[in-house]
């Protein structure tokens, strides 16, 4: 993936120590950073610990970076490493990791409930707020190993291969962990909405 000439004008001023570089740096993934340690660590105190962290390793670490083209994965490599540190057990979150077979919905009967993509949902469902609150629940109690692929894949828009050089891992455990989360999601979602009608029917 090639960078737009500014952000490999960026990078450059940053390694060069250029006056107001970094506080262009900050404009311009500052935002992005913050809501990804949000999305991972669900408390406001751990994100913005996650940010300055990140920010600070970004000023130290930035001339290291040998592949400037890999600067966003980069980025999130760092960020990644920044959330894990902080690693807290959510009351969510399950105590043992689940088999595929537990992952499958229950019963085989009626559509399913395809929700792959946070940031692609229709404009009916992106609507609804309170779907929204239900896909963040489902989404925070994913063992964090799931949770960080799904969230830098599928919200933060990374490409496969941007996920696994921001993790360290092979694109086949890239691929294989956000299947595994997509359908934890999807049961979830569906155990939580089967549970909201069954309680408006009632």
């Amino acid at each position: 993936m090639s960078q737009a000439p500014d952000e490999r004008q960026l990078l450059e001023s940053l390694r060069n120590a250029e006056p107001g570089a970094f506080e262009d740096f900050v404009d311009r993934f500052g935002d992005r950073i913050y809501g990804f340690g949000l999305r991972m660590c669900g408390e406001v105190e751990d994100a913005r610990d996650v940010f300055q962290e990140t920010l600070l390793q970004a000023y130290q670490k930035i001339g290291q970076l040998k592949h400037p083209e890999a600067l966003k994965s980069w980025l999130y490599r760092v960020a990644s490493n920044a959330c894990l540190m902080k690693r807290r057990r959510g009351k969510f979150e399950p105590r043992r990791e689940l088999s595929l077979d537990e992952l499958m919905p229950a019963g085989s009967e009626g559509p399913k409930i395809e929700i792959p993509d946070p940031g692609r949902l229709p404009d009916e469902q992106a609507a609804s707020g309170e779907l929204r609150a239900l896909l963040r629940e489902a989404i925070a109690e994913l063992p964090e190993h799931y949770r960080i692929v799904l969230v830098l894949r599928d919200m933060e828009q990374l490409s496969t291969r941007e996920v696994a050089e921001a993790l360290d891992l092979a694109e086949t455990a890239v691929k294989m962990r956000l299947h595994r989360a997509r359908l934890m999601v999807r049961q979830r979602l569906e155990a939580m909405l089967a549970r909201r009608t069954a309680e408006g029917e009632a």
